[in-house]
């Protein structure tokens, strides 16, 4: 176990210093972003995109396994329902505007010392949480 977690420390130590230099945790930078004031945020965006798209293939193509030795394996995601992802796009996207940050950069405004990030990390673990269990309840 603990082996994992230097991993997952080493991966994250990174990923939080480049979103901190970057801006993308700034909420100044995502209320630009939400106005169309500024390209930043978009470009971080596509970026981050295509690095996923080229890992997904590198990942596919060299067969790459896990920390625990299992292959990697990629599941074609659900077909695309219009208005169900319009509905979860933008209940994500008005949570991101009004808290000002998204699951992977709130843990890094906790990591910066934003400890009222906290309540934004509980209200998303409680919205997962409620998902889990009224989703069988739901048209999908």
């Amino acid at each position: 176990m603990k082996h994992k977690n230097i991993v997952f420390f080493l991966l994250g130590l990174p990923f939080g210093i480049i979103m901190t230099k970057s801006e993308v945790i700034s909420w100044f930078r995502i209320v630009e972003m939400f106005r169309f004031e500024s390209f930043h945020m978009y470009g971080v965006i596509g970026v981050a995109v295509t690095v996923g798209a080229i890992a997904m293939y590198l990942l596919k193509k060299f067969h790459a396994h896990t920390v625990e030795g299992k292959e990697i394996s990629y599941t074609s995601p659900v077909p695309l329902h219009i208005p169900r992802h319009l509905l979860a796009g933008s209940l994500f996207g008005i949570g991101w505007a009004i808290t000002g940050a998204c699951p992977g950069p709130m843990w890094v405004l906790l990591g910066n010392g934003f400890g009222i990030v906290v309540l934004f990390i509980l209200g998303a673990i409680g919205g997962t949480w409620v998902y889990g269990m009224v989703k069988d309840k739901l048209p999908h």
